[in-house]
């Protein structure tokens, strides 16, 4: 068996997470701070980031503070690392992770749905990378930049189009960044997990047959042969940024598809479509948040959910989501 050397030390580095203020944003700024970095929080909500450092402080390690900031907003994405940057002397990690999931057919989520997908997921992490940029070339460790995609931006999934589409745009930013900031000592890595236990149906935006698509989506995100211990994929992804990976692929589910989706693509697409029969058609147009959908609209298969999700259930009570 071959062991690992272990990973290189980035204790008192500096890092920022975007959408750190909740989910796998949080549990990897705890996996950062038990490596004794100092941590930075950005998300929009402040409410919300007053309770993720409230938690991560429990929970020990470095330093950490939480900053308000949209990522959408490009000028505000570059005010605000600068500021950081000259007030921690430098930047050394910074992650890429704010972004939002619609749940739905593509009719239904429309090409308002599309836009929203891209301004969140793919612009988001484009101004991050951007600002980033000049100042990890500066770091003395040798920066490093990690990108979260999704095995969504590897094979299309079907009722996450906008999803999709938007992470597959990261993917190609992130190994398209790799190679170009490689003679500027700064390492781009590439996450693309599959399903995760982090409570994300709390937040999700559900369209079209808003009760089923509910249903399905947070019944499969916490099934425990097909979704992820959070906390393990955090450490993961942590990990593999300390040994400057340039791609990681999360789940046996995730990295069999991805791989079936290579080698046989006409077959894998096959085989999703006919999975596709089977979910939910028509409804509504425009978006629900997932809180709303279970508290107002009573979806179905109440106990399969209650079994299935369980696990994402208590993810979502644990890791900010409520």
């Amino acid at each position: 068996m071959r062991v690992l050397p272990a990973a290189p030390s980035i204790q008192g580095l500096t890092a920022v997470v975007t959408g750190g203020s909740r989910g796998l944003g949080l549990l990897m700024a705890r996996q950062l701070l038990r490596r004794r970095c100092d941590v930075v929080l950005l998300a929009r909500d402040e409410a919300e980031l007053g309770r993720a450092v409230g938690k991560l402080r429990q929970w020990g390690g470095g330093t950490v503070r939480a900053v308000v900031c949209d990522v959408r907003d490009r000028a505000a994405v570059q005010d605000r690392l600068a500021e950081i940057a000259r007030e921690h002397d430098g930047l050394d990690i910074v992650i890429a992770n704010a972004g939002i999931i619609q749940v739905g057919p593509a009719d239904a989520l429309g090409s308002d749905g599309f836009e929203e997908a891209m301004d969140s997921v793919f612009n988001g992490a484009l101004n991050t990378a951007l600002a980033a940029l000049p100042h990890l070339r500066r770091s003395p460790a040798g920066g490093r930049l990690t990108l979260v995609g999704s095995v969504g931006g590897l094979l299309a999934v079907p009722h996450l189009l906008p999803y999709s589409c938007a992470k597959s745009a990261v993917a190609a930013l992130a190994e398209g960044l790799h190679t170009e900031e490689a003679p500027h000592g700064v390492t781009v890595t590439a996450v693309h997990p599959g399903l995760m236990r982090t409570g994300s149906h709390v937040h999700a935006l559900f369209g079209g047959d808003r009760r089923r698509e509910y249903a399905w989506f947070s019944a499969l995100a916490g099934a425990p042969l097909l979704s992820m211990n959070a906390e393990r994929a955090a450490e993961r992804i942590v990990t593999a940024l300390q040994r400057r990976r340039p791609r990681i692929v999360l789940t046996p589910a995730a990295r069999l598809g991805a791989t079936a989706h290579g080698l046989a693509p006409v077959t894998t697409t096959r085989l999703v479509s006919a999975v596709a029969r089977v979910l939910p058609r028509n409804g509504a147009r425009g978006t629900v948040d997932g809180s709303t959908v279970a508290a107002g609209e009573k979806p179905p298969a109440r106990r399969l959910r209650g079994v299935l999700g369980a696990l994402n259930e208590r993810a979502a009570d644990r890791f900010n989501q409520r």
